[in-house]
């Protein structure tokens, strides 16, 4: 995991996201949950992985844990 980005650079809604991504949503979940579109989701998981510097979900879910970008409930 590379994970050398610049996590401050993740906007809420990206945040909000990944949230849901880390709890075990499929992106189809998160868009349903969320009101926008799965493409959308996609959209600002392809954002995250560039602002992190990671290559996919898990690795994303991952570094925004450890870095405490993120917290589960």
């Amino acid at each position: 995991m590379k994970g050398v980005g610049d996590y401050a650079a993740i906007t809420a809604r990206e945040r909000e996201i990944l949230t849901l991504v880390a709890e075990n949503h499929s992106y189809k979940e998160v868009a349903k949950e969320l009101y926008i579109s799965e493409k959308t989701v996609r959209n600002h998981m392809s954002n995250i992985f560039r602002k992190l510097g990671v290559r996919n979900r898990t690795e994303a879910v991952v570094y925004a844990i450890k870095s405490g970008l993120i917290s589960l409930r």
